[in-house]
């Protein structure tokens, strides 16, 4: 089981449970307080803490943490010089809590130590933990990489997963990249039924999360940089030079709306 606890302002602390066992390991607790709370409720012990990268946003509780329960092990990317992280991870780690084996990807772009955490459990779609990698229809700014670590993470590895995969992101982010979306492919009927969808369910207060690697492959446009339609937003058939053309203009659409 998989729980969503909203944190700060717009963050996603998430709690990977297994019940049979009464075993947790949280990702990005950066309120401490708040995700021991829900794991509490829950009746769950926390046995690792899992640092997506070293943004104060998603790093910043852990050192909190470990004072709150000592016992926890905190994990990190490797070379990510995240707070308080006692066990750097690269792609051969593996954490096994009760029936669920946990995994990395390394996804370096957004922070040069970034990490993806990939849950497993017989008979459930897997679960990834994506921090600021990938948004629902969006990616992270490029801020420790290039383009060709972007498109390598976005499409090599976490949407190269299997279609049913649970995508779960480190912000509600969702209708202004769906805004934005729409801007590069105005006749992508899935991505315009999308936004609908979201902004209906923001009206609400429900979360967008979680996404799927089949949702994002019809609407992200970060992973769509493969697609004609992206392409030719772009102005090229070279999908790494469209990655890197979508972000740019995100960006700069950002500013204005």
């Amino acid at each position: 089981d998989v729980l969503i606890v909203p944190l700060l302002s717009d963050n996603y602390g998430y709690i990977i449970a297994d019940k049979s066992s009464g075993s947790c390991a949280v990702i990005d607790p950066a309120e401490p307080d708040k995700m021991l709370e829900a794991a509490q409720k829950h009746h769950l012990v926390v046995k690792a803490v899992l640092t997506t990268h070293n943004h104060w946003d998603h790093a910043g509780g852990n050192n909190k943490f470990k004072q709150l329960m000592s016992a926890v092990t905190i994990y990190g990317g490797r070379g990510d010089g995240a707070e308080g992280v006692e066990v750097e991870v690269d792609e051969a780690f593996r954490l096994e809590l009760g029936a669920i084996i946990i995994t990395a990807l390394a996804t370096p772009c957004h922070t040069a130590g970034h990490v993806t955490y990939v849950a497993s459990c017989d008979g459930q779609p897997k679960a990834a933990f994506t921090g600021d990698t990938l948004f629902v229809a969006g990616c992270g700014n490029f801020n420790s990489g290039t383009p060709q670590q972007m498109y390598t993470a976005l499409v090599e590895k976490i949407t190269a997963l299997p279609a049913d995969t649970k995508l779960y992101v480190g912000h509600e982010y969702t209708v202004k990249n769906l805004e934005f979306a729409v801007t590069v492919e105005p006749d992508n009927k899935a991505l315009q039924s999308r936004l609908a969808w979201a902004r209906n369910e923001r009206k609400h207060n429900e979360y967008t999360v979680p996404t799927t690697v089949a949702d994002e492959l019809a609407t992200n446009p970060f992973v769509r940089c493969t697609q004609a339609s992206v392409q030719r937003y772009a102005g090229t058939t070279d999908a790494i030079e469209a990655l890197a053309t979508v972000r740019q203009r995100k960006t700069e659409w950002g500013r204005r709306n």
